[in-house]
């Protein structure tokens, strides 16, 4: 059995990976959006997107919508790739299981 990914692994993290995942290709999801998907503070999301950012996993793009500023993330092809392996590591565990 393959070793999981710790930096997914932690629950809040996990949760934004598996929200970014099911966009499709390039697709970015708004901030707020995600913040509410995954149930967390700005400055709680704003930590765990740090950490995904710097691993290579999540783009993450700040713009303006007029006036107002917005921030977008997506997924990297490294993000959904390491995703995609640590899903599969927890499917091994499953399996397994009796």
């Amino acid at each position: 059995m393959s070793g999981g990914n710790d930096i997914i692994h932690q629950a809040v993290r996990l949760k934004i990976m598996a929200s970014l995942n099911v966009l499709h290709g390039d697709n970015f999801l708004e901030f707020t959006r995600l913040r509410g998907l995954v149930d967390a503070t700005d400055g709680n999301l704003g930590a765990h997107l740090d950490t995904l950012e710097r691993a290579g996993y999540v783009a993450i793009e700040k713009r303006f919508e007029g006036k107002k500023p917005q921030t977008r993330v997506r997924a990297t092809p490294a993000g959904r790739r390491a995703f995609a392996e640590h899903v599969a590591y927890l499917r091994e565990i499953l399996d397994s299981a009796p």
